[in-house]
């Protein structure tokens, strides 16, 4: 129940982020787009954890132990600030172009990245039932396998491809193009990230190495 406790507190004061971060820039909370967003995320975060912390808690645990300071890598700590701190930019800029209207979004693309926020939310998800070792942080345990199946076997990071993909539905969803700027930035932080992931994982995790060879992309498919 513990672990339930904890997740219901990250969960609400995600929200509570979430909701701070786009309608004090937007001025209004008559802003449909961000309260489907909103909606989205909380749906698409709410339900699958709820079957983590029934059948796999010390998973959703792990997921939960995130953040600039929990990570044991120095450049893991840089990787994450840069990482909120991007997201953070995304969400006030999409809410600033909202409110002074530099963006013509149609509703039909608002939807578009509805879909692509909770399909990449879903991914991400999917990762942690998969591979109940997958954690916020970069850790190795001693039991730890290398899991190389589902959707391990079309990338070896998807975890990070689900937030990729969000990343792009965010600043859609919140009726912004200018908000896909801020994609720069955190694909540069997202791949310093992966490639030192890697680095430790090749040293420290039994057959790593095998698994690279097996499965040649990161991130994308045909491209890194």
């Amino acid at each position: 129940m513990k672990v339930v406790g904890q997740f219901v507190a990250t969960f609400v004061v995600s929200v509570v982020f979430f909701g701070v971060a786009l309608f004090l820039p937007a001025g209004t909370v008559d802003y449909w787009q961000a309260w489907v967003f909103l909606v989205v995320f909380a749906a698409t975060t709410l339900l699958p954890s709820v079957y983590l912390a029934v059948k796999h808690p010390a998973a959703l645990q792990r997921r939960m132990k995130g953040g600039p300071t929990a990570e044991t890598r120095p450049i893991q700590r840089v990787v994450m600030v840069a990482t909120v701190a991007a997201v953070v930019v995304q969400l006030v800029v999409s809410a600033l172009d909202h409110r002074f209207g530099w963006s013509s979004v149609p509703s039909a693309v608002v939807v578009l990245g509805d879909v692509l926020v909770g399909v990449g939310l879903l991914v991400a998800q999917f990762v942690i039932i998969q591979n109940e070792y997958a954690a916020a942080t970069i850790t190795v345990e001693a039991d730890q396998p290398v899991v190389s199946t589902g959707l391990y076997g079309l990338v070896r990071h998807p975890m990070y491809f689900g937030a990729l993909v969000m990343m792009i539905g965010t600043p859609l969803a919140l009726d912004s193009y200018w908000g896909l700027v801020l994609l720069v930035p955190a694909c540069v932080a997202l791949g310093a990230r992966i490639v030192d992931e890697e680095e430790m994982l090749t040293e420290e995790l039994a057959g790593y190495a095998d698994y690279v060879e097996q499965v040649r992309f990161r991130l994308l498919p045909g491209v890194w």
